[in-house]
């Protein structure tokens, strides 16, 4: 096992499931609530991680997290963990499932209204170093919210906002690629692709933080050569490890910030019809954004060619249009189901959202609406 501290302790490798009881015990976990979804039960991953715990275990499971997290889940499944008697929280799943989590241990020992925590709210000097301890199993490669200080979550009324903390980010991390050989090839390249983007944003970011640029353009490296290995041929044991660690490598490098991609599919998330899978809002908007910055980042589209593994005068946009439509993932927008008339107030949203501030081109309501357009 290659045991791991840099935000968090992170437990990496094939396997590592097993070492669950051992960390339970070191944080005093003895009564956990589950947080997962009900596919992750249906699939059978739920039972391999019940099968490493001991028997005698009580175990209460909450399996009512959405596809994107909810503020009206989170309220219950703090409830159930008071309810319980609940000492500590496992989340077991994707980046809903690990979100929802982080949003839970904050509600089950903080009283303020839930949206006061939220980041835009000045919530972050809330948010108390008092939270049960949470361990976080993810299923999918993609988010990498096992190691984020943050969660996303729709709030009940209607706005998608972001809490952020460095009490929020787990306190231990077990990422085992043995979980991830069953994922479906479409899940896959979405997941796959939110990690890459994390990658390049965070990149991109003109926030100073030359140890997070490092880690990115590690975990970039990483999904360029093993994602569409992980689509085309989804028990390819190596290619599933090198894209937990892109994920993971993706989420290590959050302190940097994200850009105007992750502005527009926050919205874009919040929608409640169709529901739209935050992995594949980021594929598709990420060519139009590269566009749109090209201008405005030095040398640093040179590098990530480099890195890509790219002729110096590729065009990245074109690259990633291309990749998305080689792992089988929309070609726009519309495709999606988003409709044009919603653009306004979409665009509106992303100057809001917390990650324009640090996309290297300032971006307007107008320029929003634009990339909106062009990414439709």
């Amino acid at each position: 096992m290659a045991l791991i501290n840099y935000l968090t302790k992170i437990q990496f490798d094939f396997g590592a499931l097993s070492l669950l009881p051992e960390e339970m015990s070191l944080l005093g976990i003895a009564r956990p609530l589950l947080v997962t979804d009900k596919g992750i039960g249906a699939s059978g991953l739920l039972q391999r991680l019940r099968d490493v715990l001991p028997s005698a275990m009580t175990v209460t499971v909450f399996d009512g997290t959405p596809e994107n997290p909810t503020e009206a889940a989170i309220l219950l499944a703090a409830e159930t963990f008071q309810e319980a008697g609940c000492d500590g929280v496992i989340a077991f799943g994707g980046g809903s499932s690990m979100d929802l989590a982080k949003a839970t241990v904050l509600m089950t020992s903080h009283d303020e209204p839930f949206h006061l925590y939220a980041m835009i709210e000045g919530g972050i000097p809330r948010i108390k170093p008092v939270l049960p301890p949470l361990i976080a199993i993810p299923t999918t490669a993609g988010t990498g919210s096992e190691v984020g200080r943050g969660a996303v979550v729709t709030l009940n009324d209607g706005r998608k906002l972001s809490f952020i903390s460095p009490y929020l980010i787990p306190k231990v991390a077990i990422c085992d690629p043995e979980l991830t050989l069953g994922l479906p090839a479409r899940l896959t390249a979405a997941t796959g692709m939110d990690a890459m983007t994390h990658c390049i944003e965070n990149f991109l970011s003109p926030a100073t933080n030359p140890p997070a640029e490092a880690i990115a353009l590690d975990g970039l490296y990483r999904a360029t050569r093993a994602l569409e290995r992980a689509v085309a041929e989804g028990g390819d044991r190596q290619a599933r490890w090198e894209m937990m660690m892109a994920a993971m490598e993706g989420a290590l490098s959050f302190q940097k910030g994200l850009g105007a991609v992750h502005a527009m599919s926050h919205p874009l998330g919040a929608i409640q019809e169709p529901r739209l899978h935050h992995g594949t809002l980021n594929a598709v908007i990420l060519p139009t954004v590269l566009r749109f910055n090209e201008d405005h980042v030095g040398a640093k589209y040179a590098r990530l060619r480099t890195v890509m593994g790219l002729p110096e005068d590729a065009d990245l946009a074109a690259e990633i249009d291309s990749l998305n439509a080689r792992i089988g993932l929309p070609g726009g927008l519309r495709e999606m189901g988003v409709k044009e008339d919603w653009i306004p107030d979409l665009a509106v949203a992303a100057t809001k959202d917390h990650c324009s501030a640090t996309n290297p081109r300032p971006a307007s309501a107008a320029d929003y609406e634009d990339l909106f357009r062009q990414a439709m």
